[in-house]
């Protein structure tokens, strides 16, 4: 395994953390290149939790996936779009060095916890944006997740506004199109890649309601997304497992990692299939 760090934001303290396998030509010719995963921890947008952090890649690299962390701008240094921008630099730097890396380019999956999945579902719906292309230097694509794997993610601004974290986000930028953009069922379209999301029923945190508006704004757009509500837990569990989750190990919800790798790999092996329209609801819904 190959292990480099890679400074995107110095004066930020953002960074890039990579976990690629070695190639073997001789030995292991039939995977030089392989699908990604970047990983994106939760924090609150206050700080990256090493808790679904390195954990969740040593996993996802486990099933052959090459992984990324990324530990993007924080506190005082997250007000939008700051660490959208870290993001899209970590995309940039990894399709320019895909072939050196091993990377299969069209097969980057953004997986994303909590405010780290507000983080991985705001590339899926903002990576084409004019204002963030011209800011990140990625005009051609480079920034595109090809999936987005999200977590009890944070989606709408309510636990921003009970949280007391609203303001910090919005800094200086025109209050009314931010808070719109920060709400990102509402950008949904069809530019945004499929979706695996994962949520709990009794999560207080971030309710799953969150999971529920984007999976509802990709119905209404007929972009493919698989969607898990599980029954049991609390906020924050990360693997599931008794090493990274606070209140002990949950099999039930354990089970998001090789869910949402059977469908990656699915989605992956078969791209357009994957990637067809689903029906229009004639009843479309709204929220």
């Amino acid at each position: 395994m190959i292990c480099e760090k890679y400074i995107l934001n110095e004066a930020h303290g953002s960074y890039l953390m990579r976990y690629t396998f070695e190639k073997h030509p001789d030995s292991m010719p039939n995977v030089l290149k392989r699908p990604a995963v970047l990983v994106c921890p939760g924090g609150g947008y206050n700080y990256c939790c090493p808790r679904e952090g390195d954990p969740v890649a040593m996993q996802f690299m486990a099933r052959g996936y090459n992984t990324f962390v990324l530990e993007y701008s924080c506190g005082e240094n997250a007000v939008f779009p700051n660490s959208l921008l870290d993001l899209c630099a970590a995309m940039k730097l990894i399709r320019e060095n895909a072939e050196s890396w091993g990377v299969i380019e069209d097969k980057i999956a953004v997986l994303g916890f909590s405010a780290g999945g507000h983080l991985a579902a705001s590339l899926g719906v903002y990576w084409n944006d004019p204002e963030i292309m011209a800011r990140s230097g990625c005009k051609n694509g480079e920034n595109q997740p090809n999936a987005l794997i999200l977590i009890y993610p944070v989606i709408s601004t309510s636990w921003m506004e009970n949280q007391d974290q609203l303001a910090r986000i919005i800094g200086n930028n025109d209050w009314d199109s931010t808070y719109k953009k920060l709400n990102l069922h509402t950008g949904v379209g069809k530019h945004t890649p499929p979706a695996f999301l994962c949520h709990t029923a009794r999560d207080a945190g971030v309710p799953p309601k969150d999971s529920i508006y984007f999976a509802m704004a990709m119905l209404d757009a007929g972009v493919p997304y698989e969607l898990h509500i599980f029954p049991n837990g609390g906020h924050g569990m990360s693997l599931g497992t008794h090493q990274v989750n606070t209140w002990g190990e949950d099999k039930s919800f354990a089970q998001w990692v090789q869910l949402s790798v059977n469908w990656l790999e699915r989605l992956f092996e078969n791209p357009d299939e994957g990637r067809a329209e689903l029906p229009k609801d004639p009843y479309s819904s709204k929220y």
